[in-house]
């Protein structure tokens, strides 16, 4: 049976699950580097989306809306007298070399990035992450200088979102062993009231494939960009509950006569 097979079976069948018990290690380890490629497709394209309109907005923005500026000595320094506030789509700059705005303002101004008097912050999810102008350059920068370096990044996109999609999928499939490492040692438990016979090493395995169809869903929704409430929890009790149908798939232990 092909993984792909196994990861639909997987969907609604608890017997399909029940009888990867017995699976090679290695397969199974492959299932969930699979799944975990498949969780973070819709995060990874939404995040590649969002960072290649972020850097053409920025460019777009810098280039045609913003006043001549330089950054000397860790400064930014232009000749306005009040902050610029200015929006290209959904994206928000805000651009101040007069002071008047604090990064811990920014949290609640719905800015995407700030160009403040000593630093650059880059704010989402209500978060900001401020970077001083003198950690990125000790030589002084015009107007021109920050358009090349934007056209330099943005020809190395690639490459970077590469490296970024490879720190995530590491990350994720982590994550993933993790939890079907603990789900395993629930199954323990749940093998126990079940009044089954399995060992560990038959529990992980089945492990693996019970978390298919909260991955699945939760891989739906996130492409559909919809948020789903207690998501943890409804992932481990989903997850938990196929365990224990695949479980109670299995004969029972016998108890000998008295």
């Amino acid at each position: 049976m092909s993984i792909f097979t196994q990861i639909a079976k997987s969907v609604y069948s608890p017997k399909a699950i029940a009888e990867t018990r017995f699976q090679g290690i290695g397969k199974t380890i492959l299932f969930v580097f699979i799944l975990t490629l498949i969780s973070i497709l819709p995060v990874v394209y939404y995040m590649f989306v969002g960072i290649s309109e972020a850097v053409g907005s920025v460019k777009q923005s810098i280039k045609t809306d913003l006043p001549s500026f330089t950054i000397q000595e860790g400064v930014l320094q232009s000749d306005i007298k009040e902050p610029l506030t200015i929006k290209n789509g959904s994206f928000t700059l805000i651009f101040d070399p007069t002071g008047a705005i604090a990064e811990s303002e920014l949290a609640g101004m719905d800015a995407n990035v700030a160009m403040l008097q000593k630093e650059i912050v880059l704010a989402a999810g209500g978060e900001t992450n401020a970077v001083p102008y003198s950690f990125l350059t000790t030589e002084s920068m015009t107007k021109d200088d920050i358009i090349s370096l934007i056209n330099t990044a943005e020809s190395s996109l690639p490459v970077l979102l590469g490296i970024l999609f490879i720190v995530v999928y590491v990350f994720s499939s982590g994550m993933k062993f993790i939890e079907v490492s603990l789900l395993a040692l629930f199954g323990l438990l749940l093998k126990n009231l079940a009044g089954r016979k399995l060992q560990y090493r038959h529990l992980w395995r089945m492990a693996a494939y019970s978390t298919t169809l909260p991955t699945i869903f939760f891989t739906i929704m996130a492409l559909l960009k919809t948020e789903v409430p207690f998501s943890f929890s409804v992932n481990w009790f989903v997850a938990s509950m196929m365990l224990l149908l695949a479980i109670k798939e299995l004969p029972a232990k016998k108890h000998s006569e008295s």
